[in-house]
């Protein structure tokens, strides 16, 4: 079986979300953290970038949920911090 690289940045980014949903049941990170936000939304990408190249509509919207509200949280944050 041969894995393209876009397989391998999908199988990434699916590492990144699950080892943030480790992270944050083990109480290494928080919701309200940056980091949390942002590693959400690079798994998304990630993952995000392998359906591109293997479309699977289902996988899309989700994903692209995960990736804005991920946004969202980065921005929320942000806007916190500046204040």
């Amino acid at each position: 079986m041969n894995y393209a690289w876009s397989d391998i940045a999908g199988t990434l980014g699916v590492a990144v979300i699950v080892l943030t949903y480790v992270l944050l049941q083990l109480e290494r990170i928080r919701s309200e953290q940056l980091l949390y936000s942002l590693l959400n939304a690079l798994g998304a990408a990630m993952i995000l970038v392998s359906l591109y190249y293997s479309f699977n509509l289902p996988s899309v919207v989700v994903e692209s949920f995960w990736l804005l509200i991920s946004l969202f949280g980065i921005g929320k944050y942000l806007t916190q911090r500046s204040e």
